[in-house]
């Protein structure tokens, strides 16, 4: 009889996987589902009205012409080009540097005291206001050079991206099975052979959403860049000189007492946001394309 039983058992848990579930349940996860849904739409409705509210307002004024010409023509190309040379070099500072110390952290000093305390001090940075990293690059990179620059600018919006890209590595390397690991040592490669060739590869995608947050954020801060670069109406000449930005830009036509450029503060949000989210898609196709391959 129990023989019976037994055998009978996997077609009975065959059976119950085909048994429509109860009421009850029913009704429970569809009404969870529809809340999900409906918390979502809830949730894009702020999202969706700024962008709606900022091409309404600012499609009408753009020019082709204004991508060539300088704030002081109307234009806003010594801004975009501001914006990307300062986010660029904020990105040589704080990318390598923001990869190898997650690398360090998750991956060569677990458990070490060194390692809390990196991650310690990696934490309360970032929530530290930009203002305060506006002002520490001042004291060490304009007083030094007696002179706002790009390169000051840059500085401080390396000091913003740094703990994102510090700690978004280190927990994107956490997320990857230690199967992986063991399976690499398995084969006979290296302790640096598996971390490099084997655990950063497969981290890649997260890795480089941490750098894309990082940019994003980068490349809309004001306050870090009025105490660094401060401002130009005219191209910069160089590195070392006071250099033009999009939010900085933003910031001037607000204050500015003409009603005709305190407008344009539309379009230059249109340009803004074009350009963070240009950023973001060029590398998220450059990163697919390289997993692919």
């Amino acid at each position: 009889m129990s023989s019976f039983q037994q055998s009978k058992a996997p077609e009975d848990s065959a059976a119950e996987l085909f048994t429509p579930l109860p009421i009850k349940r029913l009704l429970f996860n569809s009404g969870m589902t529809a809340l999900a849904f409906a918390l979502t739409g809830l949730a894009l409705i702020p999202l969706l009205s700024i962008l709606w509210e900022i091409l309404r307002r600012g499609m009408s004024s753009i020019r082709l012409n204004m991508f060539v010409k300088s704030v002081i023509d109307d234009g806003f190309g010594n801004a975009i080009l501001g914006t990307l040379v300062m986010v660029g070099i904020a990105s040589l500072l704080s990318i390598p540097l923001g990869v190898v110390t997650g690398i360090f952290l998750a991956e060569f000093g677990r458990g070490t005291k060194i390692v809390n305390f990196v991650r310690f001090v990696t934490m309360i940075l970032t929530g530290v206001p930009s203002i305060i990293a506006g002002v520490f690059a001042y004291g060490v990179i304009v007083l030094s050079a007696k002179g706002f620059s790009a390169v000051a600018g840059g500085f401080a919006l390396a000091v913003i991206m740094l703990p994102i890209i510090v700690l978004t590595t280190e927990e994107t390397l956490k997320l990857i099975p230690n199967d992986q690991r063991l399976a690499s040592a398995a084969l006979g490669a290296t302790r640096f052979q598996t971390i490099f060739r084997v655990i950063v590869p497969a981290a890649i995608p997260g890795i480089t959403t941490g750098v894309l947050l990082a940019v994003a954020r980068a490349a809309g801060e004001t306050a870090p860049l009025l105490f660094t670069a401060l401002f130009s109406l005219d191209w910069s000449q160089d590195l070392f000189s006071p250099t033009a930005s999009m939010s900085v830009l933003i910031f001037n036509l607000y204050n500015d007492p003409s009603p005709e450029r305190n407008r344009l503060i539309w379009t230059a949000s249109i340009i803004l946001l074009t350009l963070v989210v240009a950023i973001n898609l060029s590398s998220r196709f450059l990163t697919q394309k390289r997993i692919k391959s």
